[in-house]
Parts: C-alpha cells; structure tokens; sequence
C-alpha cells in the first residue's frame, strides 16, 4: 500500500472541496453518491482524510455493514471523513480495482466485524484494516479476476434497473387501464375477497396454527414450507428455503398451495405483501404467517388481483382490516371482507400479458447473469 496522509481543507489552495462522509457512500451499490461540496471555512472536523482516484474507502465504523467505495476521477483530489480508511494500491503489485472487490469479500467483512469493538457504535481502526492479509496473485490474474467480477456488477445493475423500470411501467399501464384503485375514476365493478376466490373448500386458508409447524420439525428436504421472507411484493423470493417431511406434510396439508395461488403475508410490517407461487414448485404448505388465496378463473385473473392487491391503498385497506396497529395480523374471516377492483376478466386478462412480457426480460437479464464464470 501507499501512503496516504490526512489533510486541512484550508491547504488544498482553494475556496471548496468535495466532502465524502460516511452516509455519501451507498452500501448496497458501493458508490459515492451525492457527496457535499463545502466551503473550506465550513469543513467539519472530521473533514481530513485526502482522497486520489481510485482510491478505496473502507468505513471504519460498523464494518459488517461493509461501507466500501472506489473514488471516481472526479472526486481526485477531495476530502474524505476521518471514519474511512483509505487504502491507496502500489499499482505495481496491486490492482486497485481487485483491492475494491477484495474488502467486499465474506472473509474481509467477517474478519472486520469480529475486531470491532463497542456494543452501540461498532467500529475498527485503520490499523485493523492495514493489518489484514489480502491473497495475492499475479497481476495480470488480480486484473482478469477483477474485470470478471466488474462485468457482474454491470449485470446486477442492469437487473436492478430492469425491475425498477419494469415496476413503473406495470404500474403506469395499470393505472391507465383500471385508473386508481381508491377512487375507481372508471367506476369498474368491486367485489370482496371472499366473492373472487374460489368456492372450493380451501379458496382461501392460511397455515396450520403455530403448535402444528415448529420450527425444530424443518428438515433438509422434502415438502417446501413458505414463509413471510418469501414473499416480497409482486415477486417471489426463492432464497429462504424451509422443508418438512412428506409425513408431516400429511398432516397440515389443508394448508397446501400450488402454481398460481396467491400467497400473501398475515401479520407484522408485511402484512398485506402479496405475490404468485411460482410454477417451478409443484406444491408446498404455508405457515401460519402466510395465507393462499386461490381465485375463481370464471371471476378473475390471479396476477391482476395480486398487483391491485399491492398498491398502498389496498395496503391501508388490509392493515384497517386487521384491527391492530401495534402488532398487525388478519384473520381469514376478515381478509374475505376486502374489496377490490374487478373489471371484466378480459381486460385482467390483458395487463397478466404485460406482466408476463415483462417477466420475461427480468428473466433474460437473470439468465445472463447466472451464466457469468
């Protein structure tokens, strides 16, 4: 590593400067973002740190939140906050780039964390940081490993702004199809829950109380048990994986839910969250957390009533359903209570081939991503 040196905004030899604190860098993409430019009267005190192009900012504070960032060419020459340490490569051995995504690595993160001392206000020191082991293959190497792994950055942003794109523009179609759900300009029909599910014996029904499904009875495979974690609206999260046996399934399998059931969140800050069980399942059961609802295909189309179900206003319609504000939960007999846009099945028809088109982009994007080496 280089020297590097902390600095008075008053020497820079001008009248301002670009300010990078540590809520300027954006944890979850890894940049600078919207850093200040302050006036060098105006510096604060722990405005010191001097930052140079592709240098790598590591925050010393709360490290297993891992606040990382590569400086960009224009912020050469700038101030940073005394709670990073700026790490500055010999490029002759090190590639700054492959520094970059070294201190995103599992092991730099959990090595940090376990150094860091403090209950409320976990931090590290530089020196913790200077001190850590960084594996060091040839350059060429740390160069190939760090543009494979830049090109996975630009995939995952792609993806990103892919699902942000495709959000506004479900809901702008939506909006011009059906107008706003709360005050139904168009004056579509309405109808409860209750009337849109299916009259099959379990049109709509949650899973088995509490004392039915513990914990301690998940096994490594099996029937796949969905949980609130996999539900985020519109989308199904594949990731927390929970199984029972086939024989334990037996016993709760009222519960069950299959491919195009809607599946929706009973209680807490998600209540209301609602998505399709997707088609790559063949089945599973829910917990008591989760409720399906099947609907009449005669009546509606499950992925228009699951986006109208996750407009706020349906949301709010849910949440004052459930009575409780401190701790939210819905029973069924109330959830069938619920109303909703139903405009003829045609037209519901219609915006679930937008969805799927635009499905099938995020899923293109996904494909490529998962195809990287």
């Amino acid at each position: 590593m280089q020297k590097t040196r902390q600095l008075d905004p008053k020497k820079l030899g001008r009248d301002s400067f670009v300010y990078v604190d540590i809520s300027s860098v954006d944890k979850d993409t890894k940049k600078i973002v919207e850093p200040q430019t302050l006036l060098v009267d105006a510096a604060p005190s722990r405005a010191r740190k001097e930052i140079k192009a592709n240098d790598v900012l590591v925050a010393t504070v709360r490290p297993n939140l891992n606040g990382v960032a590569i400086v960009p060419p224009e912020h050469d020459n700038q101030i940073a906050s005394t709670g990073f340490c700026v790490l500055r490569s010999d490029t002759e051995q090190l590639d700054p780039n492959y520094l970059f995504y070294f201190t995103q690595t599992e092991t730099f993160v959990s090595h940090l964390t376990e150094l860091s001392t403090g209950a409320g206000y976990p931090a590290v020191s530089d020196e913790d940081i200077l001190d850590t082991r960084i594996p060091l293959p040839p350059l060429t190497e740390q160069k190939r490993i760090a543009s494979l792994l830049a090109r996975a950055d630009r995939l995952r942003a792609l993806r990103r702004t892919a699902h942000e794109l495709g959000e506004s523009l479900l809901q702008s179609v939506f909006l011009e199809m059906f107008g706003d759900v709360e005050k139904n300009p168009k004056r579509l029909p309405e109808a409860t829950l209750e009337h849109i599910a299916s009259k099959a014996k379990f049109g709509i029904v949650d899973g088995p109380f509490g004392s039915h499904l513990k914990a301690e009875e998940y096994t490594n495979s099996g029937v796949r048990v969905i949980r609130v974690n996999n539900i985020k609206p519109n989308r199904f999260n594949f990731d927390d994986v929970r199984f029972v046996s086939q024989e334990k399934y037996e016993t709760i399998k009222r519960s069950t839910v299959r491919p195009n059931d809607i599946i929706m969140a009973k209680v807490g800050n998600t209540i209301g969250k609602t998505c399709i069980f997707p088609s790559e399942i063949e089945y599973a059961v829910l917990t008591a957390n989760v409720c399906k609802i099947t609907v009449d295909p005669k009546h509606a189309n499950p992925v228009f009533i699951s986006y109208q179900m996750n407009f706020e206003a349906i949301q709010e319609r849910i949440r004052n359903l459930s009575g409780d504000t401190a701790k939210p939960m819905i029973n069924i007999p109330r959830l069938k209570e619920l109303k909703l846009l139903l405009p003829p099945l045609s037209l519901q028809e219609e915006f679930a081939g937008v969805v799927a088109r635009v499905e099938s982009l995020r899923g293109r994007i996904a494909e490529g991503e998962a195809g990287l080496p």
